[in-house]
């Protein structure tokens, strides 16, 4: 994912400092050019060793060098780096990024930097509630930096407040967000729905299906990484919650009517990738349950149209994309649902072939538009993200 990329993380001095080890073997494994840039006070904490190993390349702490393969070092990294990582990131490195000190090889190449600078700031919990403090963090914001909030827990100080480094995995997701895409998404805000709803029937049973929202929560994690505000209205999964994303949960067909329609008036495109149970047991269905012979009959009733409803209500600038997922005459009922949803385009699949559907890793689409039908070969959902993103893209650019 990081291929071709160069990431450079520079290490204070905190007992934090260790932690930073897992996130620089976490670049390298997605193909990443990883170098580590070291305080002499971060020394005492991880040896430079450690780096070197992870990531082959030398780990700098002094600011001459006499070792070092680049003419310039301080200059040379600063622009090679796709991205710069100050973590962890102490009080006394936070002035000098605030005041433009450079008086070690950190400082200076944070001086020299082009790329954008994150910065995570680990300390003691007084420290970082000190108003100098925070008044530094201001002024990295005003100069384009993200600070990166720390967490709240105990700390190796004995103190339990914020001040708390994030784990390595959040780091990790920082970075992705920077650079791991094309940010031709920016300035879009997109709406996508995921995973099934859940209409119950008693306090006990409900009516739902079998999907499991992989390919929504793909499409949001995409879309994030390229730039745009998401919002993702999810039923009930196992999958973990994406960094970045306004993650809006909901239990039945109505609950997701109301979360899509409350705000779709904010959203420059709306995905709906649920599958959303199409009926509910009806709202005098206790007095129409009846038993036969041992066996209960419940009246149902549809749920609310939600694509219908949207299309009736949008924008002429909203771009509107649905799914369709059948077992036979795919491109036809797909482009039947096309015209009588008003939508500028259907991902059709077929749940009867292999590799496509609910509960996979993969997917194979067909993406139906008023004028033409693109069809594709097997691919990770990620990938198939990717191109209904890219067409979706290419609409509204007409």
């Amino acid at each position: 994912m990081l291929k071709g990329k160069t990431a450079l993380l520079g290490v204070t001095g905190s007992i934090a400092a260790y932690k930073i080890a897992s996130l620089a073997s976490m670049l390298v494994k997605q193909h990443c050019d990883v170098h580590v840039i070291m305080t002499e006070n971060a020394s005492n904490f991880i040896n430079p060793i450690t780096f070197e190993t992870l990531t082959g390349n030398k780990c700098l702490v002094e600011t001459f060098d006499r070792n070092f393969e680049f003419h310039v070092a301080h200059v040379s990294l600063g622009q090679k780096a796709d991205v710069m990582m100050i973590a962890p990131a102490s009080a006394n490195m936070i002035a000098k990024l605030a005041h433009g000190i450079a008086d070690d090889m950190l400082s200076t190449t944070a001086l020299a930097c082009t790329c954008r600078i994150l910065v995570s700031p680990a300390m003691n919990t007084h420290m970082f509630n000190n108003p100098i403090l925070q008044d530094n963090l201001e002024i990295l914001r005003k100069y384009g930096m993200e600070v990166i909030e720390p967490a709240s827990g105990y700390l190796a100080c004995g103190d339990t407040g914020a001040g708390k480094m994030p784990e390595p995995e959040l780091l990790y997701q920082y970075i992705l967000k920077e650079i791991a895409c094309e940010k031709d998404m920016a300035g879009l805000k997109l709406m996508v729905t995921a995973g099934p709803t859940q209409e119950p029937i008693d306090p006990v049973r409900y009516i739902t299906n079998h999907s499991t929202g992989k390919m929504g929560y793909a499409i949001a994690k995409r879309a994030m990484l390229r730039g745009a505000e998401v919002t993702l209205v999810f039923g009930r999964t196992s999958l973990d919650p994406i960094p970045f994303v306004k993650m809006v949960p909901i239990t039945t067909a109505q609950d997701m009517f109301e979360a899509v329609s409350g705000s779709f008036d904010e959203q420059d495109i709306l995905i709906k990738a649920a599958a959303v149970a199409d009926y509910r047991p009806s709202h005098v269905a206790e007095e129409k349950m009846k038993k036969k012979d041992g066996e209960m009959t419940i009246a149902l009733e549809r749920t609310t149209d939600i694509l219908s409803y949207i299309s009736d209500h949008r924008r002429p600038d909203q771009t509107i994309c649905g799914f369709s997922m059948e077992t036979q005459n795919m491109v036809e009922n797909s482009r039947k649902k096309l015209i009588k949803k008003k939508l500028d385009m259907i991902v059709a699949n077929n749940l009867k072939v292999q590799g496509a559907g609910f509960g996979t890793d993969t997917n194979i689409i067909t993406l139906i538009t008023k004028d033409q039908e693109i069809q594709y070969e097997i691919m990770s959902k990620e990938m198939v993200a990717d191109r209904i993103l890219d067409q979706v893209l290419l609409m509204r650019q007409k």
